[in-house]
């Protein structure tokens, strides 16, 4: 179990013992060490060598990367080990006996579990970070350890996605030591319940993020802000509703229609289109030929008893209509098996797509989202859950999230999203915005350039690997988001390896807050001085604070209090705070020993 849910006493003394080597690694640096094969390794392992040189970092990568992860060597101070299996002898090499913390974000669940259990025996204390994409194996996997994080990238990426493709705050809430916070427009909250304002207009039209609060009654409507939950909706209900007008579980007809229009294929409409012509034609025949008393209707009435062989033979009508007679039985003999045929064809096709998911057409207002990865699925869900129409891609039939598409009943269509065809079978024409998340940089950017070019007010959210570049491609294409998903989750990771507990993630515009609970360390910056000293630090939004031999958490704190060493300060920052809020609650590093 994580740190928080720890008893007491065992969890200072875990906290005690990494302080301590925190304070006291070799040559007065902790030593952390960072497995993984993606582009995530690279950016954790930049994060914690930007936030000052107090640790020292080795890193464990295949001998073969993915493509997207940049040249390793750029890392400053940073050494890697090579090895395509974790286990004691690579982590030996590794150095891996005294160090403070292992992370371990390889893309796959099993190695991570496995590289943890062999980490263990060669370094008992140690501070452990797992990536697992399965959250209930996760929930397991921290029973099984002392001092161990569980993160998913996944989960903490997937709610930016969703917010950015519907232009709303996404339903985002937690509940930390008692209290239930959520995020909101300022107009859907009372003002007595707002924590603090997460962003607004900025006065030039840019957005401020992590403002100063305005004075009380200021402020505008569409800020968005986090607030204290009420026994009122929550904030989740509030946003949910705002974001979906109508689910699709209430939606039957809909679904009848998608249905009929499937069963209606071509070789039905030819027999029935052919039926039809034979029959008026034979009908006005008759009508002309034989004068049937009663008129038009009359000679119908007899023209479709015909067609399906229940007349008897006339032997005293003229030539003319004898043969007319005779092609209308004759075709009314052949097509009724045809018709049946294809009215079976086309209920068993409809079925079959009906239980795929794969109704072909009618899709309008949905969401096309491509790939069905790790964070695709998540994000699948979200949208699912929301009750948000979707229709998936991605080249592989057994993606991640082929079997999730499925189970819930979603549109999946396997093939290249760059290719304007397999677009047009999604009908991006029609939907409501495109969310691409694969992890083929060159893949996601071609998609939405072809989705911008079949609708040019559509809602396009794209993943791309750096984050500098998806801000110049966000600005230069006209794309509306575009995200790195390293860079939104790389601070959680860092915070959890340095036992700053992260709570929750929030998506703000292309940014990602952190509510996090950060230690204050022996002999640290902060240790002794006021809180406002972190409330005065850029980024830095100081929401509450607990004292070392307490779990309650003040929510209202003096700033004039001092804060002691083991004094946990409940904070919401961005990448940047978060970093200058540890550099503050760490100690310096202890001075290199004199040469004899």
């Amino acid at each position: 179990m994580s740190a928080d849910q720890q008893p007491g006493a065992l969890r200072r003394g875990l906290m005690s013992r990494l302080q301590q080597r925190l304070a006291n690694g070799a040559d007065g640096r902790p030593h952390f060490v960072i497995c993984g094969s993606d582009s995530l390794v690279y950016t954790l392992a930049e994060e914690l060598s930007n936030a000052g040189h107090r640790i020292r970092i080795t890193l464990v990568v295949p001998h073969r990367l993915r493509a997207n992860v940049p040249d390793l060597g750029g890392l400053r101070g940073v050494r890697v080990v090579r090895a395509d299996r974790l286990d004691e002898s690579t982590f030996r090499a590794a150095g891996l006996a005294g160090a403070a913390a292992l992370a371990l974000v390889m893309p796959d669940d099993v190695t991570n579990l496995h590289a943890a259990l062999c980490a263990q025996a060669v370094e008992a204390d140690l501070r452990l970070v797992l990536r697992m994409f399965n959250t209930g194996l996760g929930y397991g996997v921290r029973k099984l350890f002392d001092d161990c994080a569980v993160l998913s990238d996944a989960t903490m990426a997937a709610p930016a996605f969703v917010a950015a493709a519907l232009g709303e705050p996404a339903p985002t809430h937690f509940r930390h030591a008692g209290r239930t916070m959520h995020v909101a427009r300022r107009s859907d909250v009372p003002g007595k319940n707002v924590v603090c304002t997460l962003t607004m207009p900025d006065g030039s039209g840019e957005v401020a993020v992590l403002p100063a609060d305005p004075a009380p009654g200021e402020g505008g409507d569409n800020d968005l802000v986090l607030a204290e939950a009420s026994r009122k909706p929550a904030g989740q209900a509030v946003a949910a509703r705002k974001l979906v007008r109508s689910s699709r579980r209430l939606r039957p007809f809909r679904a009848t229609g998608r249905a009929i229009r499937a069963a209606m294929n071509r070789k039905l409409g030819v027999a029935v289109l052919t039926t039809l012509v034979i029959t008026v034609l034979a009908g006005a025949v008759l009508a002309h030929t034989d004068k049937v008393p009663g008129g038009f209707w009359t000679s119908m009435y007899v023209t479709l008893l015909t067609a399906v062989g229940s007349s008897d033979v006339e032997v005293d009508r003229n030539g003319v209509a004898q043969a007319a007679q005779l092609i209308l039985t004759l075709a009314g003999v052949a097509l009724i098996p045809l018709i049946t045929a294809a009215v079976v064809e086309g209920m068993v096709n409809a079925r079959l797509e009906l239980a795929n998911g794969q109704i072909r057409g009618g899709h309008t207002d949905h969401i096309v989202l491509v790939g069905l990865g790790s964070v695709g699925t998540r994000t699948l869900r979200h949208l699912n859950d929301l009750g948000l129409d979707v229709v998936a891609i991605d080249r592989d039939p057994n993606a991640r999230g082929a079997k999730v598409a499925r189970q819930l009943g979603v549109p999946f269509i396997v093939g290249d999203a760059s290719s304007d065809e397999t677009l047009r079978q999604a009908h991006i024409d029609t939907a409501k915005a495109l969310v691409v998340v694969s992890t083929d940089d060159v893949t996601n950017l071609q998609a939405a350039l072809n989705a911008r070019a079949a609708r040019a007010d559509m809602r396009v959210v794209l993943r791309l690997f750096d984050d500098d570049f998806a801000r110049r491609v966000q600005k230069a294409f006209n794309i509306n988001i575009s995200r790195s998903v390293s860079r939104l989750v790389a601070p959680a990771f860092a915070a959890s390896l340095l036992d700053r507990d992260v709570i929750v993630t929030i998506p703000v515009d292309r940014h990602a807050l952190l509510v996090a609970a950060v230690r204050v360390l022996p002999g640290s910056p902060l240790d002794g001085a006021a809180l406002e000293q972190a409330d005065a630090l850029t980024s830095v939004r100081v929401i509450g604070m607990s004292t070392a031999d307490s779990e309650w958490v003040d929510w209202s704190p003096d700033r004039r209090r001092v804060l002691n060493a083991g004094d946990r300060v409940v904070i919401v920052a961005r990448r940047a705070g978060l970093r200058s809020l540890l550099e503050q609650a760490t100690p310096p590093p202890s001075p290199a020993p004199e040469p004899a």
